[in-house]
């Protein structure tokens, strides 16, 4: 029992970060595309948001970040200590109890998304909406594939890619 507890709020934190920045930044990208926006702006949009949903939602999400959520979720199901069931999210993140490579991939990531809304967040409309629609377009596919992850998980498909957890000698120090 303690081990689907731990799953479900696992898979929901992570869900639940995804969410707020999308419901945070999905009024910015319709204020930018509902003014008037010059020709190479719309083309802008029209090679950013696709490239977005390429690179952040396919690549970055699909393929990378949501099996490995959905892998780390899974082995909290099957073995839910008291510290990893507490920081669950975090854990699915592969924010700790991660394979050396795997912490500082996180962490770069986690640091550089920082880094890049501060920036975005000086910029004027309509480029920060420009930039939040296709950050939001892979959020939204980010979000999306863990869903499916979580479904064929559960029908019995493993992930694609490993939980990533640190060899017994790295987790034993």
């Amino acid at each position: 029992m303690m081990g689907r507890l731990a799953m479900v709020w696992g898979l929901l934190g992570v869900a639940a970060l995804l969410l707020q920045a999308l419901t945070r930044l999905t009024p910015m990208a319709v204020e930018a595309l509902s003014g008037e926006l010059t020709v190479v702006q719309w083309i802008v949009v029209g090679v950013w948001v696709p490239v977005m949903a390429h690179a952040e939602g396919y690549r970055g999400f699909h393929t990378r970040f949501s099996p490995r959520v959905v892998a780390r979720a899974q082995v909290l199901r099957e073995d839910p200590r008291p510290l990893w069931v507490v920081f669950a999210p975090l854990f699915c993140m592969s924010l700790f109890h991660a394979s050396r490579r795997g912490l500082l991939v996180a962490r770069i990531l986690v640091a550089a998304i920082t880094l890049l809304v501060i920036g975005v967040r000086q910029l004027d409309q309509p480029w920060r909406g420009i930039i939040d629609a296709g950050v939001v377009v892979g959020l939204a596919i980010g979000l999306l594939s863990i869903g499916y992850h979580l479904v064929r998980a559960l029908g019995g498909h493993a992930p694609p890619v490993p939980p990533d957890l640190p060899p017994p000698s790295e987790a034993d120090a």
